[in-house]
């Protein structure tokens, strides 16, 4: 399973957290996968899928732990409360086992698996999955707060976002299927991935939106009027940015006010209500 996660993550559809666990998230990949290469969409992974992914003979590398990677600083627990993060310098990993398994896509607990006894500390040799190693962007930018609350359960229907540069990307989020998928301007799919969306209380906005504006490294302008589970005792803040800030390391605007697609704090929470 772990060799089937990782060709679907290089393929480009995502299923998630790579754990080695056949899940939900990893069935609807391969489903989403066998769609897109016209073959049934069963969401096993039967001999034509496996065909078709390209397996590797051994999709588990080696990978040298750097000093960067252990660098921090690490907050080692994250708040429980918006107004105690508030006054943090930054939302940064609370270790180095956290960075390094975001880094390769994967679980916490895939990494322990893999690796017993790991010291995690700079020039410790580990086990990871082979894919494109994530590497967090440096460079801060501006964003909007959102007006949706993650993880909550999401109505049916379709909305689509489009407008990028060159105008040749279309991005569709479907509620009903908690997934995300981006088309070139042909109809190839370049990219799936599982999502969560909002609840009954802030839904899924249906129609058509543009991208007005892709912001790395976002600051969360929190305004508790915007939620309706917000902490009665809360006011407006500034949340800093990091890979666990509320919306993740990134926050794309889109032109309909608080609403947008972004990260997430928490990778293995995506598509499950909260």
């Amino acid at each position: 399973m772990i060799a089937v996660q990782v060709a679907l993550d290089r393929a480009g559809f995502s299923p998630g957290e790579i754990d080695g666990q056949a899940g939900a998230k990893t069935r609807l990949a391969i489903a989403a996968f066998q769609t897109a290469n016209n073959l049934p969409s069963s969401g096993t992974p039967d001999q034509a899928t496996l065909a078709a992914l390209h397996l590797a003979p051994e999709p588990i590398i080696n990978y040298t732990i750097s000093q960067q990677d252990v660098a921090g600083p690490f907050l080692g627990s994250m708040p429980k409360d918006l107004m105690a993060e508030a006054k943090l310098p930054a939302l940064s990993y609370t270790s180095a086992i956290e960075e390094v398994a975001e880094k390769f896509h994967s679980s916490q607990a895939l990494l322990r698996r893999l690796n017993p006894g790991a010291s995690w500390s700079a020039g410790a040799m580990i086990k990871v999955p082979d894919v494109e190693p994530f590497e967090l962007p440096s460079k801060a930018g501006s964003a909007k707060p959102a007006a949706r609350s993650a993880g909550a359960k999401p109505p049916a229907g379709v909305t689509g976002t489009s407008g990028t540069t060159n105008n040749s990307v279309e991005v569709v989020v479907n509620g009903a299927t908690k997934s995300l998928i981006a088309r070139d301007s042909a109809g190839h799919i370049l990219m799936y991935a599982p999502i969560t969306t909002g609840s009954e209380h802030d839904p899924l906005p249906i129609g058509e939106w543009k991208v007005v504006g892709v912001s790395w490294n976002p600051t969360f302008n929190y305004n508790p009027d915007l939620f309706w589970d917000a902490n009665p005792t809360h006011s407006k803040a500034k949340i800093p940015p990091g890979p666990n800030n509320p919306v993740g390391v990134v926050w794309i605007d889109i032109n309909k006010e608080h609403f947008g697609l972004h990260g997430t704090p928490e990778p293995s929470t995506v598509g499950r209500t909260e």
